[in-house]
């Protein structure tokens, strides 16, 4: 038995010593003091679940809003994939005419830019730093 189970078998105890000293007239009114004590116990358990249970979906809550996610379907990235190689081809032909080799490279460049932008954005932690196990960033000697 537990510490409130010993209490309440106390209190029970207690309650029936009570009766045998008071006799049958007072017996009505003890077992509802009794239960009214049972019923504190019950409810204090009840409230005690409740909070738990309320505090371990807040932590899994919490929990699920910090992980990254991705933000886009695949039919988003994929169409952004298309629009993005469509939209290719005349801004290929403006800069190589407008300023040949360079205006070429410039019109990629930003192709490739625009498109590892979208990239980081759906994909989070694609581009973030990652620890190499074993190694230290301190000091040896």
């Amino acid at each position: 038995m537990d510490g409130r189970d010993t209490d309440l078998k106390k209190e029970l105890d207690a309650t029936l010593q009570t009766r045998r000293e008071l006799g049958e007239e007072y017996e009505s009114a003890l077992v509802d003091s009794f239960l009214e004590k049972v019923d504190q116990r019950i409810d204090g358990a009840v409230e005690r679940r409740v909070r738990r249970h309320l505090a371990e979906q807040q932590m899994t809550a919490a929990r699920d809003s910090r992980s990254p996610r991705s933000t886009d379907s695949f039919g988003e990235r994929f169409g952004f994939g298309i629009v993005s190689l469509v939209l290719a081809v005349p801004l290929s032909a403006i800069g190589g005419g407008v300023a040949d080799l360079a205006g070429l490279l410039v019109a990629w460049a930003g192709i490739v830019g625009v498109n590892v932008v979208q990239a980081a954005r759906t994909t989070p932690g694609l581009f973030g730093r990652r620890h190499r196990a074993g190694k230290s960033d301190a000091w040896e000697d």
